[in-house]
Order: C-alpha cells, then structure tokens, then sequence
C-alpha cells in the first residue's frame, strides 16, 4: 500500500499504534497508513476503498484481507463538541504528528528506508516508560474527552506512569467525561477489563479522578467495610480489585460481571451483630441493570451481567439443592462463567475454593443426558389425556421434568401416572 502511493508520487508512512507496538516488540493487530495524497487521489489509486471520513481524510481499503486505514496529513481545527474538529487542513507530516493524541501514538515508521520519524518525542517516553500528552496535555483532552480514559488504559496496559502534565489536566478535566457519548464510555472501559490488565486500570482510574464520574456505583464501594472474618483482605473496592487481577482473556460479560458483582453492597451495609449485606445480590442485580442501560449495552450483555450479579450467591447453595433445582441451575447458559466469578470470589477473600471444586467434579461426573433428558411427554400429550390447555401446562410439564432429573421416572406411562395423580380430573 506505502508503496503503491510512493509510486504515485505521494509521501506514505505507517502511523501510530502499529509503529508503537512494533518497537515494543509486539505483532500490530492492524496498520494505519499517513500520507499526503488526498482523499479524492487515494480513493482514485483504490477504487475499492470505503470512504468512512472523506472530510476528515480518512478512507478504508481493503487488501489481502485485512483493511487498512489511510489517513491524509493534517491539522485540526477548532473542537466545538469533544470529539469532533469543526474542519481539518491538509498540511504536513510534521503537523499531523502534532494533532495526535500521545506521544508514543504519534510516531511514523517509513518503510522505504526503514526509519522512525518522531517529531513529537515519542521513543524517549517509550524508553521511559512513560504516558505523556502530545503538546499542551489540557488541550488535547479538550478536543476529545474519550482521550482521558485512553490515558488511562494506555498507561495500564503497558504497565507506564503518566506524565505528571498529563496526568494533571485529566484531574482537572475529568468531570467532563460525562459530556462523551456512553457508548465510547462503555467501549472504553470494557477494553480496560479485558486488556489483561484490569486491577492497574481501574486503580488508575481512582487515582486520575475519572472513576467518581463514569462508574460511582464501584467509587461507592471505596471505604466500605466488610467482616474480617470472611473478608480479611479489606473494604469492598479492594476486594473488587482483586478478582479483577484475576481476569485471564476473558469475555466482556465476565468483566463487568467481576466488576459489579458487589455493587449492591454499599447502599445495604448494616451493622448488627456484625457487618452485614443483605440482599445485596437482589439490589445490586438491579444496580447492575441501570449501569447496563446507562451505558447503552445490548440486552444480550445486560442480560447476562445481570444474572452473573444476581446469582453469584446462590452457588455456595448448590451442594445442599435438590437434584432437580441443582440441575437446573448448572445448565443455565451462564452458568461457566458464574462459577468462574465465584472462585475468583473465593480467591479475593477467605481463600477456600473447596465449594467450587464440589461442583466442578459434580458436573464433571454428570452425563449429557442426566442434565437435559429427553422429554416424555408435550402438550400435546396433555390434551390427549384430556387436559384443556393453560399456564398449568407449564407447572405439569416442568413437575415431570423435575421427577427425571430427580431419577423417579423414566418412561412415558411413568410420566402419565405422575400427571394423572397430581392434577385428576
């Protein structure tokens, strides 16, 4: 591609991220080309290119499977809307480097000569460790609130410190973040979950001031006081830091799930005989839900993050169930994750995994078919028996499905009987 606009007469060089992980040694996921074509020349060399940003210079093009994103050199105008400039130059690689967000983002690599061309810095801070804003750090942030919390995820990921400039005007400007859509909100914090590096984020986030403003439900749970004799490792945002530590590739659902697991427990604290959280898996279920639509997830996510929330109590019942429920409940959808979160749980706080342990080895040792047996009988064999239909449909059906699981029945006529004796005519 670099070559192709090379050959046409234009300057082209691979830009940002995938200059920055490949001088950290890390394989890029994709390639961002910066070039002094314009728009209208590069969608002429690529006729089968996507024009996503055409005002901005931005184009798509696709090549041997992968799409790369060719962006014009350019200056930015005035932001009137924290994301969006109102117009853009088309200028210089020198002036585009300027108009970047970080340093180490901000960085060319020409693979003509296969050198690295940094005007803004950016080797120094990477050598350094170091999370620092290109030129004035306020007005960076002002022109995209979002690029606080990138500061942040940066800065965790890489395991870097934020420039002391930097990390200033985030502090000051961080209750601005509200002013960012919640989609980019939750778009941004979810990769902060699952970046492998989940408990330095959020930790970062505290500290940067940002937490107070787009999560306060989890700010709620700092200084919130848990029984020492289940909890010896601190308050409720401790402990919550500390299953995050333990996420390893995880999907987003078991991240927010690990994430707000507790939520529930600062607005149900009591003290009686000792520190207690009652119900604060039914409140914070409902918590988890308003955070959920607050922040524009699907419903397949709330869902999910919802019962992971709202369950995550009930586990430690689940050798004392009857079979019918234990079974049940350990074929939900959700359930992996669950006891996922459960150890991890575990793990945070008193240490003793053995519950969890039980219930692997019980599923383990379970059948396909003594989880999910066949069905014996339908409705249809219901209004055969002379049965009108209704919601007690449900109830005679599901009661049959417990005696299966319960091991009390196994044929069709043992199914009748059953239904015969509890629901006669």
């Amino acid at each position: 591609m670099c070559e192709a606009l090379r050959q046409a007469g234009h300057r082209a060089l691979f830009a940002g991220g995938c200059v920055r992980d490949r001088l950290l040694g890390i394989v890029p996921k994709d390639y961002d080309i910066a070039t002094s074509a314009r728009p209208e020349a590069v969608m002429a060399l690529f006729p089968r290119c996507i024009p996503v940003g055409v005002a901005f210079g931005v184009i798509i093009v696709p090549r041997s499977g992968a799409a790369f994103e060719v962006t014009t050199f350019r200056q930015d105008g005035p932001y009137h809307d924290g994301r969006h400039p109102e117009s853009v130059a088309f200028l210089t690689e020198h002036e585009d480097a300027a108009r970047r967000d970080f340093t180490i983002n901000a960085l060319f690599f020409d693979p003509e000569t296969e050198t690295v061309i940094d005007y803004v810095g950016g080797q120094e801070d990477l050598r350094a460790g170091r999370l620092r804003a290109v030129g004035d750090a306020k007005r960076r942030f002002e022109e995209d609130y979002l690029r606080m919390l990138r500061a942040v995820r940066f800065a965790a990921r890489f395991g870097y410190t934020i420039h002391a400039d930097t990390l200033l005007a985030i502090q000051t400007h961080a209750h601005k973040i509200t002013r960012t859509s919640p989609e980019r909100i939750c778009e941004e914090l979810t990769k902060i979950l699952m970046e492998g590096h989940a408990k330095a984020g959020f930790e970062l986030l505290d500290a940067a001031g940002l937490l107070q403003y787009v999560l306060p439900e989890v700010h709620a749970m700092k200084g919130i006081e848990q029984p020492p004799e289940y909890h010896p490792e601190g308050d409720v945002f401790t402990h919550t830091l500390l299953l995050l530590e333990q996420l390893h590739e995880p999907s987003p659902t078991l991240c927010w799930g690990t994430l707000l697991h507790d939520v529930g427990k600062p607005p149900t604290q009591t003290f009686e005989d000792r520190i207690r959280f009652n119900h604060h898996a039914r409140v914070g279920a409902e918590m988890a839900d308003q955070i959920a639509r607050r922040l524009h997830m699907s419903n397949e996510w709330r869902n999910q993050i919802v019962w992971l929330v709202d369950q995550h109590m009930r586990v430690a019942d689940i050798p004392e169930m009857r079979e019918a429920r234990r079974k049940r409940f350990v074929r939900e959808s959700g359930f992996p994750e669950l006891l996922t979160l459960c150890r991890m749980d575990c793990v945070a706080s008193h240490a003793d995994t053995r519950i969890v342990e039980w219930i692997q080895d019980y599923i383990a040792a379970l059948p396909p078919e003594a989880v999910r047996p066949p069905r014996l009988i339908t409705g249809e064999d219901l209004i055969a028996w002379g049965y009108a239909p209704g919601p007690h449909f449900r109830e005679m059906l599901d009661a049959v499905e417990d005696a299966q699981l319960e091991g009390q029945l196994c044929s069709k006529e043992e199914a009748e009987a059953l239904v015969r004796e509890r629901w006669a005519h």
